[in-house]
């Protein structure tokens, strides 16, 4: 890591917005600022595909002579490199489309630059998504993976390189990258926003990301998203009623991290209504029924590319997800979804006895090496029950690395779980 420069740090969007609309902050000097932690950082982090230092300055002064549009003006966003763009290459981490270049915006894009955003760039991908990961580093630690396959995303605003970025989740991919890289990351309710132009891999679960500093910071940028004003998270209700959740696979955790959630749900303990809860379902059960349907959903989101360029797929994925989605008939797929139907209905009361449940964002630290993104086993269950969820960085870390606290509610209860999430920042 370069020793001249400061260490990672996310930046707070909603301060910057809020600089440029008292005009102490041009767009201008905020890109300026931005290309500069770039140049110095990029060489060694390795978290964007494509960033034109030229259009986004001119973008910029643009912004700066235009009255505010909305939630975003003047604030620069990076897009997942699965995230089609009409104005920058989209090549959804794979050599297929090396020269593919998109004719129009997809809904999540537009919706930021109907707010007033600047696209800055493009972020690195897994191969559509999934599991083989680029070259993107831990910008906390460049031996690490940054998580995925949301891994430009995370990285690049865990090193402060820009205020906001839109990923995607199909299982783990938002709120893992955000916990190895000590950002916030939120994946909403299934279906809440808008995802054409997204290049699919599980329909079924397939939702947008976002990652930010601050939980009020990923608020601005999920209402701008949604159209919708902007609800600033309140921090300051009365006592909340916290279920934890340690899940199944508790014993799966890396000792260190579990020490570490261990002593928040202790420290939330003192200041709120805690207690242990059991997740109404059969996790085994519920992990095969997500695996079945993400399986034989990416074999037809990627039908064209099958046919067409086999051999430019990685034999990972070809011999992996592929192989296994091939293998799996009409009637269990539609067998999994009705027992993921159900586990929904299972769950819906479940929510109801607390205010919001937390839980762990990954099984550990981010990992050495980059040939592996991580487990998503501890995203799987909220993201089958399509439920939102937001990953919280602990304040102190484990190995000198960011630890993520999962916090989850009720499905469609999105502005109760950033209020919480809030609540509990301005509390650990």
């Amino acid at each position: 890591m370069t020793a001249t420069l400061a260490r990672p740090e996310p930046l707070d969007a909603l301060a910057l917005a809020r600089a440029i609309e008292a005009g102490t902050l041009t767009c201008e000097a905020l890109v300026r600022r931005l290309l500069e932690r770039i140049e110095a950082r990029e060489g060694d982090v390795k978290a964007w595909t494509h960033i034109d230092p030229g259009a986004a300055l001119d973008a910029a002064r643009t912004l700066d002579r235009t009255p505010r549009q909305g939630l975003l003006h003047g604030l620069p966003v990076g897009i997942k490199d699965v995230i089609d763009t009409a104005d920058m290459p989209t090549r959804y981490g794979s050599p297929i489309y090396a020269n593919h270049q998109p004719a129009i915006d997809a809904a999540p894009v537009a919706a930021v630059r109907a707010a007033g955003g600047l696209i800055l760039g493009k972020h690195v991908t897994a191969e559509f998504a999934h599991r083989v990961p680029g070259e993107t580093r831990n910008p906390h630690d460049l031996a690490r993976t940054p998580g995925g396959s949301s891994s430009g995303s995370g990285a690049a605003v865990g090193d402060g390189m820009v205020p906001l970025a839109i990923g995607t989740q199909t299982t783990g991919s938002t709120i893992r990258p955000a916990s190895y890289c000590g950002v916030v990351g939120y994946r909403p309710t299934f279906g809440i926003m808008g995802i054409v132009g997204v290049k699919p891999s599980s329909p079924s679960f397939d939702t947008v990301g976002l990652f930010a500093g601050t939980v009020a910071s990923c608020a601005l940028l999920r209402d701008a998203l949604l159209e919708a004003p902007f609800t600033l998270p309140r921090g300051d209700g009365g006592r909340l009623r916290i279920g934890v959740c340690r899940t199944a696979r508790w014993d799966e955790m890396e000792p260190a991290t579990a020490d570490a959630l261990e002593a928040a749900f202790a420290r939330l303990g003192v200041v709120a209504e805690v207690r242990d809860v059991a997740l109404p379902v059969d996790m085994s059960r519920l992990a095969k029924a997500q695996r079945t349907v993400s399986a034989y959903e990416i074999v037809r989101s990627l039908a064209s590319e099958r046919r067409t360029h086999y051999h430019l797929l990685s034999e990972d994925l070809r011999n992996g997800r592929l192989a296994e989605g091939q293998r799996i008939d009409h009637t269990t797929y539609v067998a999994a979804l009705a027992d993921l139907e159900a586990a929904r209905a299972a769950s819906a009361d479940w929510f109801d006895a607390v205010d919001c449940v937390v839980a762990p964002a990954a099984k550990g630290i981010a990992s050495l090496g980059i040939a592996s993104t991580g487990a998503s086993t501890y995203c799987l269950p909220w993201t089958a029950l399509h439920v939102p969820a937001l990953s919280l960085p602990l304040p102190e870390r484990v190995e000198g690395m960011p630890v993520g606290l999962q916090v989850v509610a009720g499905r469609g209860r999105d502005l109760a779980l950033f209020d919480c999430a809030q609540w509990i920042a301005d509390r650990l």
